[in-house]
């Protein structure tokens, strides 16, 4: 039977989307529902194997015409075979290896890799780095991490989680405590993840804020805040800034590449927070050689695209 079908799948620790596509590409169906962040490695297989099924059955398809699936997920992903070390979204998702039990259970051919991997991958294909020959895509939203291509191929480093940037110690033993196990790492300093922890922190220590009356402290409330004129709301902003900056500024220095591409919910902030980034990193700089900022151009969908990328 003609293999057609590539699923892109990609998980994060908000939700699971899932793309359908075509052998050259052409994205055929979507679907996406919300991660059960407390599922261990059985259960969660389990879940998006089931899934699998239900689209293809919706598509009038079956598994013997897929020709492979690729996975994307927030964790340390062994590349060579599948192995999931550690998922800070999802931390009962560890010691598993995912790619064998999916592909008994599925006879057909499954690639996972590190989600900031697939998303370098998918922007350097098809989104903003088609032009570059080396490029670091930054993930900054519910997450930080960091996807290499050096040579225009994904750089995964001797275990295959080269990139991750999020877990580089910003202030080593100070700040919050991670998913990674350590504190005062980026991800503590900037994602969205750690964001109402810090906010909440903040104003344990009486400082006031129009973010006291969020139902949610999150991104969204923050932003809103800012452009009402509030002082916390501005000086989160300001931290994450200054943080971020220092990463990419530590990431450049190691790598020498000189276009970064950021992608992710945190965007959304535009030059509020990208245009103190680019002033806290040209403080830094003092060769001051052209490096690039971009911004991702795939959306919601790099993940799904990137995932897919991994079999073509």
């Amino acid at each position: 039977m003609e293999k057609k079908y590539i699923f892109g799948i990609d998980a994060g620790g908000t939700k699971v989307a899932y793309g359908l596509f075509d052998r050259a590409g052409e994205l055929l169906d979507r679907y996406q529902h919300p991660t059960d962040i407390e599922a261990d490695g059985p259960a969660f297989s389990d879940r998006v194997i089931a899934t699998i099924k239900e689209i293809l059955e919706k598509n009038h398809a079956s598994l013997e015409e897929v020709y492979g699936i690729g996975i994307c997920m927030p964790s340390y992903i062994r590349f060579e075979t599948g192995y999931i070390h550690m998922t800070s979204a999802m931390v009962n998702i560890q010691d598993f290896g995912m790619r064998d039990y999916m592909e008994e259970r599925l006879g057909v051919k499954v690639i996972l890799d590190n989600d900031s991997n697939v998303a370098a991958l998918a922007e350097h294909r098809r989104g903003a780095g088609r032009d570059c020959k080396d490029m670091v895509y930054m993930a900054v939203s519910t997450g930080i991490g960091s996807g290499i291509i050096i040579n225009r191929d994904v750089f995964r480093g001797s275990y295959g989680w080269a990139g991750e940037s999020g877990h580089m110690l910003d202030t080593p033993d100070a700040g919050i405590m991670c998913g990674c196990g350590n504190y005062g790492c980026f991800m503590s300093q900037i994602s969205g993840r750690n964001l109402p922890k810090r906010l909440a922190i903040r104003m344990l220590k009486g400082k006031e804020s129009l973010l006291s009356q969020a139902e949610e402290l999150n991104g969204e409330a923050l932003l809103k805040a800012y452009e009402a004129g509030d002082e916390l709301a501005r000086e989160e902003i300001e931290h994450m800034a200054h943080h971020l900056a220092v990463c990419v500024y530590n990431v450049y220095q190691l790598l020498n590449i000189n276009v970064f591409v950021f992608g992710g919910g945190l965007t959304n902030f535009g030059d509020i927070l990208f245009g103190r980034v680019r002033e806290e990193f040209d403080r830094y700089d003092h060769i001051k050689m052209p490096v690039e900022f971009r911004f991702a151009e795939l959306k919601k969908d790099f993940g799904i695209i990137g995932a897919a990328e991994l079999l073509r």
